[in-house]
């Protein structure tokens, strides 16, 4: 179990790292294989891109409300 709690952790910083790279499909990649090693692990992290997550939401839905203003227009 240790070796595949190393290989989260070692996804984990990946992710991040390749994110922070503008290397937008390694993040993919290491983010998915982040969730792959969770679920397959006893421990069950929380989700370390959750803030990822909901900041693309707040971005997607406020260029959702300006479309929807413009067209009202």
């Amino acid at each position: 179990m240790t070796d595949l709690i190393a290989e989260l952790d070692e996804a984990e910083r990946k992710a991040i790292d390749s994110l922070a790279r503008y290397k937008f499909a390694m993040f993919g990649y290491w983010a998915g294989i982040w969730v792959h090693l969770n679920r397959l692990s006893s421990t069950k992290r929380a989700n370390p891109f959750w803030s990822l997550v909901r900041e693309a939401r707040q971005l997607r839905d406020a260029a959702q409300l300006r479309r929807m203003e413009d067209e009202m227009k």
